[in-house]
């Protein structure tokens, strides 16, 4: 399994300039982190592979393994093997936190037994299993973004995206949640948006650096910390990584 971009270009009608210019991308099985300062359109990335943010036929293509989001028929295909955890996890009213769950896994095609039974097994997978009753707008901001995680955990994806998912997690979650990415990535592609360097070198198999809606490295961890044979630190090798043409 991978995941691909082909020649992908896209633009909001807000904007002047284009978000992501010509964009072609191959990510492999395993964990990769996708930096980039603010605008350069890694939630943007995310959203098109999710399939949320449709392209138009002139406008390049993406994949996961042989399935496309084209048509909607093969949309339904493709969002059964890709998992998307957005970068704000939004609760519902009058939803506990396991029907949230469980909606999430219904929506992506599991039958309503099926996304019951595994919502429990989500939430065990973040720690969160002892609140799958309370209503998920009690949850605190740490506590939601869990119940996103376990959104994209219930319909056992081979693609997962996550933007920004550790931003409000504290440190023992953070730990947790480098773990939980070790035991799904094994033959899955696991791609997460984040700013945050710290565990680059021991949480990450692959790193993707975007600016200005192009990809400006893409590489192992070791080969994005060993440029040129010099041994840097994550934030160096980052910035580094940005002002190479």
């Amino acid at each position: 399994m991978d995941l691909r971009f082909n020649n992908v270009s896209f633009g909001y009608r807000s904007r002047d300039a284009e978000v992501l210019t010509e964009l072609t991308l191959r990510i492999p099985a395993g964990r990769t982190i996708l930096l980039g300062p603010n605008g350069a359109g890694k939630s943007t990335l995310l959203a098109i592979a999710a399939s949320v943010l449709p392209l138009k036929r002139d406008r390049g293509g993406v994949a996961a393994g042989e399935l496309t989001p084209r048509s909607r028929r093969e949309r339904s295909a493709y969002r059964r093997r890709v998992a998307w955890m957005p970068q704000s996890v939004r609760a519902s009213s009058g939803l506990s936190v396991r029907k949230h769950v469980a909606l999430h896994g219904w929506l992506a095609g599991l039958t309503k037994s099926q996304a019951w039974d595994e919502s429990l097994t989500a939430l065990a997978g973040v720690d969160l299993q002892d609140m799958a009753d309370r209503p998920a707008t009690k949850l605190s901001g740490g506590q939601r973004a869990r119940m996103g995680l376990a959104q994209a955990l219930v319909h056992s994806a081979d693609v997962f995206l996550l933007d920004e998912p550790t931003a409000a997690l504290d440190p023992d979650q953070k730990d947790q949640f480098a773990l939980l990415l070790n035991a799904i990535a094994k033959e899955k592609v696991v791609v997460v948006s984040s700013h945050d360097v710290s565990d680059l070198a021991t949480s990450y198999d692959r790193v993707v650096v975007l600016a200005d809606g192009r990809v400006r490295f893409d590489g192992t961890t070791a080969e994005f910390l060993d440029a040129d044979g010099s041994d840097l630190t994550a934030v160096e090798a980052y910035r580094r990584a940005l002002v190479t043409k």
